[in-house]
């Protein structure tokens, strides 16, 4: 379903989303290889807003806008 690249973004979403999870030196090493200084801020910027939107709405009781279909 993903590729190999959209399964290591995924991988580092996770280990910053996870509390008590850290992003291992290993781990970056294998982002920097496919993302340059300017992508790699980028996406830790829409993952960290998106874990910030997610704890802001749920402390507010602000449901989900259901704008996905499964």
């Amino acid at each position: 379903m993903f590729d190999n690249v959209e399964r290591l973004v995924l991988e580092y979403a996770d280990a910053m989303t996870i509390t008590g999870r850290d992003v291992s030196e290993e781990l970056f090493a294998r982002v920097r290889e496919h993302f340059d200084d300017d992508a790699i801020v980028e996406l830790t910027e829409i993952v960290a807003w998106e874990n910030a939107s997610s704890k802001f709405n749920r402390a507010l009781r602000i449901p989900s806008q259901r704008l996905w279909k499964r």
